[in-house]
């Protein structure tokens, strides 16, 4: 996974972009607590079919094959977000579904990217609620606690930046317009 190169290039996409609400809430050396807050121009019930499929939007350079296509995520309790190797090489579980109701509210535990690697837990929950007829605010949080050896505080802002990558990228790929229908063949 790339992760320090690319958290520079994360900045600068922040710095032009950004959810309208992006902070750390907490940190100490032992835990993070993240949240994101953005509006989607998308009905909810885009929004969460967007959410439910990351290989439309989750960075490529955060996955461990390069390549988004890779990511899936299934749609109960117990399910997996994974992400397959290519030619059956192997797989990653991200996170695993703790809690799903569909189109408001997703709960995973997992510790994503380098957190990985580390002795903790991680609660990455998305909530989703209608703000008129055609638009929907999503927030994220990310509580994260145990043993981090850089200290989950000096990391907490990095972690931040590329959730909020995540964040703008779910709201670009459920905001853009459907693909056209394919025309019949005659």
């Amino acid at each position: 996974m790339k992760s320090v190169g690319l958290l520079g290039a994360a900045a600068l996409a922040l710095s032009l972009a950004a959810p309208a609400a992006s902070e750390v809430v907490s940190a100490t050396p032992t835990t993070m607590e993240i949240s994101q807050v953005v509006t989607v121009d998308a009905p909810i019930a885009r929004v969460w079919d967007t959410l439910r499929s990351p290989q439309r939007w989750w960075s490529k350079e955060h996955t461990y094959s390069d390549d988004s296509a890779n990511l899936y995520m299934d749609g109960q309790a117990t399910g997996c977000f994974c992400e397959r190797f290519p030619d059956r090489r192997g797989s990653v579980e991200h996170a695993r579904i703790l809690y799903i109701q569909p189109p408001q509210m997703i709960r995973l535990s997992g510790a994503l990217g380098p957190l990985q690697a580390e002795a903790v837990v991680g609660t990455l929950t998305f909530k989703l609620a209608p703000e008129g007829s055609n638009a929907t605010r999503l927030t994220l949080s990310y509580i994260v606690s145990g043993y981090v050896r850089a200290g989950a505080d000096t990391l907490a802002p990095k972690v931040d930046e590329v959730l909020a990558l995540q964040v703008l990228n779910l709201k670009s790929a459920a905001e853009a317009p459907p693909p056209p229908a394919p025309t019949p063949q005659r």
